[in-house]
């Protein structure tokens, strides 16, 4: 008589094994990322250009008010393209942020029903972000094209700052992804803190008119370092790092990543009871 095995998945697992899961269900995770791709623009009149438009809308009423009306440098760059250039890893950042953040709530039928490891459903969700960043980005060659500004060997550093501005966003929006389980007023929040992140961030404005007695703990803002770093490596002139700054930021973002991770896995087992 052949003997049966009994096969018992529990939710989490053992590390390995789960680890070795996000690889065995990547199909799982390329099938969210173009379902939400596909999702977001569906029926609208301007398609994916609307990853467009909303940056440039932000430029110019940033151009107008700090660059024309206040009158705040620009490091020698023409002002709306300083300011474009700080908002595509701004707009990079709160994208991947808000759909993280509210991806487990919008896959609760998936949640519910089958096993995955769940950290594919935020993982997916953050692929929208970074599609709308590469359309952006496009732009962003065509206007410096426009204003005949040609970056130098510094622009080999801009997949670094992407990524410090993709580990940022990931390990806060893994927090707000698990806390929505538990609590749906971050759903409410978080849109606050998105809109409110923008002002204290350097987008309309450059760092360099922080007081130096505050530049450290202002470059303790993750996207300091990294809206320093695009102008930097694509316009060049007097647009500096403040490297002290940068290194701090980095620690906080990789730090915000680990304990993102961590704290995701702690409620993994919990998900779906609480749906």
């Amino acid at each position: 008589m052949q003997e049966t095995r009994e096969v018992v998945i529990t939710p989490g697992g053992d590390e390995k094994q789960y680890w070795r899961d996000l690889w065995r269900y990547r199909e799982l995770f390329l099938f969210i990322a173009w379902r939400d791709l596909l999702v977001r623009y569906k029926q609208t009149a301007f398609g994916a250009f609307w990853s467009v438009l909303r940056p440039l809308a932000t430029m110019v009423v940033f151009a107008v008010i700090f660059g024309k009306l206040a009158d705040l440098p620009s490091g020698g760059a023409p002002y709306p393209l300083f300011v474009y250039a700080a908002m595509i890893p701004w707009q990079f950042f709160a994208g991947t942020l808000s759909e993280s953040g509210n991806s487990l709530l919008s896959n609760t039928h998936l949640l519910t029903k089958i096993y995955f490891p769940r950290l594919i459903v935020p993982a997916g969700s953050m692929a929208v972000g970074f599609a709308d960043f590469l359309v952006s980005f496009v732009i962003l060659i065509l206007m410096m094209a426009w204003y005949r500004i040609a970056p130098g060997w510094r622009i080999a550093a801009i997949p670094f700052f992407v990524l410090l501005a993709f580990l940022s966003s990931a390990g806060l929006g893994l927090w707000v992804a698990a806390l929505n389980i538990r609590y749906r007023d971050y759903r409410f929040i978080l849109p606050f803190i998105v809109q409110y992140g923008l002002y204290v961030s350097p987008v309309g404005y450059g760092s360099s008119i922080v007081p130096e007695k505050w530049r450290f703990i202002y470059s303790l803002n993750p996207m300091v370092g990294v809206i320093d770093g695009f102008r930097w490596a694509l316009l060049g002139g007097s647009n500096r790092i403040y490297w002290h700054g940068l290194l701090a930021s980095t620690g906080i973002t990789l730090l915000l990543f680990v304990l993102g991770v961590r704290y995701f896995r702690s409620t993994e087992r919990t998900m779906a009871d609480l749906l």
